[in-house]
């Protein structure tokens, strides 16, 4: 039985949903692995400053920020949260190094950003892998650190970005994408015209799903009175209860359905025609493995990391790249010309990603051989 960990934190909901697929997939394919999800918060928890003094979780205070859109001077925060790690990497390397006596693991996989050193210090004789769940970097000391790790990579850009600091090839691993739950490559087996007609929608206009992940964004409502354009919308905003009071309240002069938090994201995508939200790369990868054009912002609340993603839609022509959503309207209109609306769509179908599948292929290559 070979052992992995994989580690994760809730700092966004896309870390623990791509180690939780990952383990899924792994399980469905029989291979004799034993995956122990390892949450790094709870390892670090003692060391949590913001937690000692709020009672807040920094990966908690973190959700609220995108909850809230406080994302201006994001660059500046990650400076000085790198400077709070590297103040604490010692004690960080003496904690986790501590939980690993529990059990000799034969491959340790970070999915996280921002702690890979600490990771790397704390087991040198374990091999290391790094699965990027950004589409690239944000350098220095993000996702790629100049230490002895391997890297699986979902972008030439981030492929690159690795070899520039020095990886060599054989240590670096492309993937078709981001990790997306296996949900998203099963068939939905909901007629869309009958279902719209369930949710109070009209079968044959067109539909833009808004989301904005686990916890919503402030955003949403804003989005909700601009829109003017000729279509329809359903809204998912997550655990905010009062997010989606809110929208329910407001009167609008289209049709719309509001959800909650919900698991059933391929169904709401399968109804949908396009995609309205943050340029994340679950977000938005899972749009594109359904079809779905994609209309998002970039500008100075942008999360740093998450910006090159708005140049790589942009690059495929995936859709459209606002620089604020005050312009909603206007970027939906160019969206759903005909002849955009014809070539976004064409390119997201074009796109074939298998990530989640070709990641425990790369595993096994990577496991000592003492574990075959």
């Amino acid at each position: 039985m070979r052992r992995l960990d994989f580690v994760f934190f809730d700092a966004g909901g896309g870390h623990r949903s791509a180690a939780n697929a990952l383990k899924g997939v792994i399980e469905q394919q029989g291979r004799l692995w034993e995956i122990r999800l390892v949450n790094l918060q709870e390892i670090l928890d003692p060391l949590d400053i913001f937690r000692k003094y709020t009672g807040i979780r920094m990966q908690d205070v973190y959700n609220v920020t995108l909850q809230k859109g406080w994302t201006l001077g994001s660059p500046q925060m990650t400076v000085l949260m790198h400077g709070l790690i590297r103040l604490y990497h010692g004690s960080q390397v003496r904690l986790l190094k501590e939980f690993w006596k529990q059990g000799e693991r034969d491959l340790v996989v970070s999915l996280i950003p921002n702690f890979n050193r600490a990771l790397r210090e704390s087991l040198p004789a374990t091999p290391l892998v790094t699965i990027l769940t950004d589409l690239a970097d944000y350098p220095p000391h993000f996702w790629i650190e100049q230490q002895d790790q391997y890297l699986i990579c979902g972008t030439a850009k981030a492929v690159e970005q690795a070899r520039s600091l020095g990886h060599p090839p054989e240590h670096v691993f492309a993937t078709s994408g981001m990790i997306l739950r296996p949900s998203f490559y099963e068939p939905v087996n909901a007629h869309r015209a009958s279902e719209r007609i369930r949710l109070g929608l009209d079968p044959s206009l067109p539909t833009g799903l808004v989301l904005f992940g686990g916890q919503g964004s402030s955003v949403m409502p804003a989005i909700a009175k601009r829109v003017t354009v000729n279509a329809q919308f359903i809204f998912i905003c997550g655990r905010n209860q009062q997010l989606a009071d809110q929208l329910r309240g407001m009167p609008t002069q289209y049709l719309r359905y509001i959800e909650g938090f919900t698991n059933e994201i391929p169904y709401y995508m399968h109804l949908s025609d396009f995609f309205v939200g943050k340029p994340g790369p679950g977000s938005i990868s899972e749009a594109i493995a359904m079809r779905l054009p994609v209309v998002v912002e970039r500008n100075a609340w942008t999360l740093p990391q998450e910006r090159y993603n708005t140049e790589w839609i942009r690059e495929k022509q995936l859709g459209v790249v606002l620089p604020s959503f005050r312009e909603i309207d206007a970027g939906l209109r160019e969206l759903l010309n005909p002849a955009n609306f014809a070539r976004f769509r064409a390119n997201a179908a074009a796109i074939t990603n298998r990530a989640v599948f070709e990641i425990p292929d790369i595993l096994e290559t990577l496991l000592p051989s003492g574990t075959h």
